[in-house]
This record gives C-alpha cells, sequence and structure tokens, in this order.
C-alpha cells in the first residue's frame, strides 16, 4: 500500500510569505519611511533581485503585508465560528486574545500603513476590516440583544484597538501565559460594556489663546494639512497659503518643515502636561484624578488634531535632537495613569496595569483616525466611558 506525500508549497509561495513577514517586522519596529529594500531583503535572508522577483518596490510589500494582516483578521474570525458558538462573545473574546498574542501585527499594521496607500488601497481595508467588525458586532449582541447595532459596532471597534494597543508586545519581561491572562479580560470587560450609558466628559483645560500669534496661526494650519495630506504631502506653500501669507514667509516664523512639526509636538505635550497639573489640583482621590485625565485626554484628542499629527508623523521626528524629549514626555503622562490605576487597584500588576492602560489610550486613539466617527455628537462621551470602562474605573 503506498501512501501519498504531503503536497508541498510551491517555493515562491514561501518565499513571498517570508519578504512580507520580513517586512512587516521592520515596519512596525522602524517605521516605513526608514526601512529601505535592501533591509528587507537581508531580514528575509535573501538577495535584493530575489525580492524584485516577487515584489516591484517597498510599497507593493507595505500594500501585501496590510492585505495579509487582514487575511488574518478574516481567517481567525472564520475559525471561531462566531454563529455556530452557544456563547459568541466569549467565542470572539478567546479568538482575538489568541489572534493578538500569537501575530500582534494583525491586529495593530493598519494603524499606520493609511498614510503610506493609496486611496483605493486604503478602501480596500477599510472595506474588509469594517466587514470583520460587523461579525464581531454580530456575536457581541448575539449574548446583549439590549444593544442597538451602532453600540455593539463601538464595542467592536474598541475590541480591536485593546489587541492591538500594543502593550502586550511591550511587556518583553513576562511569558505569554503572563500577557493572555489580563488581555482576556480586558476584551471580556469592553464587550460587556454599555455604550448608552456614556455621561458627557468633564470640560477640559482651556488652552486656547484669545489672541493667537502669526506663529499660532501657522502651527494650526500645519496641523490640518498634515492630518490631511500627510507630512511628505504637505508643502511650506501650502501652509503659507492657508494663513494668508507666502511659503517663504513662513521661514520668518519656522526654520523648517520639521521644526513646525516639532512645534505641533511641543504644544500637545503642554496640553497633556496642563491636563495633568489641573487634575492632581481638583482632587487628592486616584479614581477623580484618573477619571479627569480620562476626560482631559478625549477633550485634546477630539478638540485640535495636535495628537493625531503626533501619532502618525512620530517616524518623522525620530532622528532629531527634539526626539528624546518628546519622547520623555509621553512616557511620563501614561506613567501618571499607570500609577493612579496601581493605586486605585493595588491588587493589579504593574505589567497588568500598562496594559490596561495603553489598551484605553488605543480606543480614542485609533478612533480618531477615523474622520467619519467624530463628528458624533456622542463620539467623546462614548470614548471616554470605554476608556474608563477597560481599566476598571
Amino acid at each position: 500500500m503506498t501512501t501519498s506525500k504531503p503536497a508541498r508549497r510551491p517555493r515562491s509561495i514561501d518565499r513571498r510569505r517570508q519578504l512580507i513577514d520580513a517586512a512587516t517586522v521592520l515596519f512596525a519596529e522602524r517605521g516605513y519611511p526608514h526601512v529601505s529594500v535592501a533591509d528587507i531583503a537581508r531580514r528575509a535572508g535573501v538577495s535584493a533581485p530575489t525580492l524584485y522577483r516577487h515584489f516591484t518596490d517597498k510599497q507593493a510589500l507595505l500594500l501585501a503585508a496590510v492585505q495579509s494582516r487582514v487575511d488574518e483578521l478574516e481567517s481567525s474570525t472564520e475559525r471561531a465560528g462566531l454563529s455556530d458558538s452557544p456563547h459568541p462573545a466569549d467565542a470572539l473574546a478567546t479568538s482575538v486574545t489568541e489572534l493578538s498574542i500569537s501575530n500582534p501585527h494583525a491586529t495593530s499594521l493598519w494603524r499606520w500603513s493609511g498614510q503610506h496607500l493609496s486611496d483605493e488601497e486604503n478602501a480596500d481595508v477599510v472595506r474588509r476590516t469594517r466587514t470583520v467588525l460587523r461579525q464581531w458586532a454580530g456575536a457581541i449582541r448575539a449574548d446583549r440583544p439590549d444593544l442597538t447595532e451602532r453600540e455593539s459596532m463601538y464595542l467592536a471597534g474598541a475590541v480591536l484597538s485593546v489587541v492591538g494597543s500594543g502593550a502586550g508586545r511591550a511587556i518583553r519581561s513576562t511569558t505569554t501565559g503572563d500577557v493572555h491572562a489580563p488581555l482576556l479580560e480586558l476584551v471580556r470587560r469592553t464587550i460587556a460594556l454599555s455604550p448608552a450609558l456614556a455621561q458627557p466628559p468633564h470640560e477640559g483645560v482651556g488652552l486656547t489663546d484669545d489672541s493667537p500669534t502669526r506663529r499660532d496661526e501657522i502651527l494650526d494650519a500645519a496641523s490640518g494639512l498634515f492630518t490631511e495630506q500627510g507630512f511628505a504631502g504637505t508643502g511650506m506653500d501650502e501652509i503659507g497659503a492657508a494663513v494668508g501669507i507666502t511659503g517663504p514667509s513662513v521661514y520668518k516664523h519656522f526654520p523648517s518643515k520639521i521644526a513646525i512639526l516639532v512645534g505641533i509636538s511641543r504644544r500637545s505635550a503642554t496640553r497633556l502636561e496642563a491636563g495633568v497639573l489641573a487634575a492632581y489640583a481638583m482632587t487628592p482621590d486616584p479614581v477623580g484624578r484618573l477619571t479627569a485625565l480620562v476626560d482631559h485626554y478625549v477633550d485634546a484628542v477630539t478638540a485640535t488634531p495636535d495628537l493625531l499629527v503626533g501619532f502618525t508623523s512620530a517616524y518623522v521626528l525620530a532622528e532629531e535632537p527634539q526626539a528624546a524629549e518628546l519622547l520623555a514626555v509621553q512616557r511620563r503622562y501614561v506613567a501618571r495613569w499607570i500609577q493612579l490605576l496601581a493605586e486605585i487597584d493595588p491588587d493589579r500588576t504593574p505589567e497588568a496595569a500598562a496594559l490596561s492602560v495603553h489598551a484605553a489610550l488605543a480606543i480614542v486613539n485609533d478612533a480618531v483616525r477615523l474622520p467619519r466617527s467624530t463628528p458624533r455628537p456622542e463620539f467623546a462621551a462614548r470614548m471616554a466611558y470605554l476608556m474608563k470602562g477597560v481599566m476598571g474605573v
């Protein structure tokens, strides 16, 4: 009796997958603009000519990487058997947690890739991702018929943010098991929330200048243009035109486009530090302080595109002298949240507290990347509610 040998995958398919995986890791670690084709080939252990036999350029590799990650989201959702499970919401929680830990890029690569893809490519990624989220929302609503379709979509989007927050990858000192349990708990906690219960957040700290200078006007204009067109796609002439001056006149206030981006980033840092000072002056209670920080952060991220510019353009500043200073501000800010959460719940480990805080911040940071969401009147209230809920505050 003869047995048939298992079919071998064509070497070209294996090589293509090898290149996609290498590109994905490098794009995530360094940022797309700082990765070359030679870097990807070296990481994959092949020559540049070999890479070009599979992909025309780096852009094609990025698109393949993003599409591959969406494939994994779709496959994971299909394997979960949500429509056949007696408890679809819990099947969803288990499935997305396992996917996040086994392949974190599947739930996070879309965050920064959009600015480097064409409108048509982005539209396809968004369409496919929304289809997956609708399946997740259906699973959540199957166990909770009290939810409206929109409320369940809010929760599905929050679940994607929680599992793609990157905190699990950041906790390098822990084992997979140590991350799995608290991440699964966060997903279950998110699914159990009720967005309709959201109350309007407290008013944030007002930092608007009644008499803005020309410098402020330039920062405002640049922030809006960087959000719409990307840093690389915006010229100094466009920034000048937006405030009614010529491009060369902008140089009287800022020596370069990089200097404008630094100005935007510093303004964001000032706004966040002001929020910390206000929260700590308001009350000695850690719950009150963390609640105030959440409300202020939601106000800051929805009132101005400055923070969004910081998310999408961080790679530009990576090699600038001011990068260390700005990164230190961000780390101190997040550390405040983690410290407060540890005070509120002393039984929570520092790793679990960090996981919760990063998940909460990811929920609103991801949502503001989708411009169709922010104009809704309930957006800010629901974002604050979801952030507090996922942290258990």
